[in-house]
Formats: structure tokens, sequence, C-alpha cells
């Protein structure tokens, strides 16, 4: 299979994945574009580009992240099904978890925090100090 070509697995994944978010493929208009940006004279003639609307949420995207219009069209779907499950779940959507969880390893640690955390690397290195220096002796 060439580079563009999506594995059927995941189709039937993604497939799975629109059912659960009540998506019918007679809800969707699809057109293919023209693509523009970098990607040179090839981006430029040809229409890999996806266009989809979903006419019950009246959600509509563009999907050109890739060359292939194959795969333009898998993330085009993927990405409808992230924004109508975003759209009914709100805060428990998986993308707001993984957005809440990057959020969360970002932010600044408290001062209480950061003393427990640098008072146990110091415990830490003052074991690996009470380490060093005890060789046995090669006298016989």
């Amino acid at each position: 299979m060439a580079g563009g070509h999506i594995n059927p697995s995941k189709w039937d994944i993604l497939r799975q994945f629109m059912a659960r978010m009540d998506i019918r493929e007679d809800d969707l208009t699809e057109k293919f574009i023209l693509g523009s940006g970098s990607g040179g004279q090839k981006v430029n003639k040809t229409s890999s580009c996806v266009y989809l609307k979903h006419k019950p949420s009246g959600i509509e995207l563009k999907c050109q992240r890739n060359r292939s219009r194959e795969m333009n069209r898998y993330l085009a779907r993927r990405e409808l099904c992230e924004r109508i499950e975003e759209k009914r779940l709100g805060e428990k959507s998986r993308r707001k978890q993984a957005q809440e969880r990057i959020r969360r390893q970002k932010r600044r640690r408290s001062r209480r925090a950061k003393e427990r955390m640098l008072e146990a690397k110091h415990r830490q290195s003052s074991k690996k100090k009470m380490r060093v220096g005890v060789h046995p002796s090669s006298d016989g």
C-alpha cells in the first residue's frame, strides 16, 4: 500500500465512531477543492483539499493536512466526529481531556510542591554521595 492509503481497519474504527456520533454518509456534503499553501506545483494542480459539511449540525470543515486526497477524506471525517463529540459531551470529550492534561502539565508547581520535589532530590543526591569512595582494597 502506498503512503496515502488508510488501513481498512482504521476506516472500520472511524465508521464505528461516526455511528456512535449519529453521522451518516448521506448527511455529508463532500467536495474536493484545489489545494493551496506550501507543497509546490503538485498541491496547486490537484484537488486534494477536502471540504466536508454535516447538514444536521451545520459544521463545515476543510482538510488539507496531507497531499493524499484519501488521507484527507479520512482526517476530515475524524475531525468532524471529534467536533460533534466535543459539542455533545463538552468537558468530557477526549479532545477536551487531552487539552486539560497538557494544561496541567504546563502549569507551574506551587511553592510547596517545588520545595518537596527539591527536598526529595537533595535526599537522593546525599544518598549517592554516601556511596562514593567505598572501594575494596586490592591488597592480598
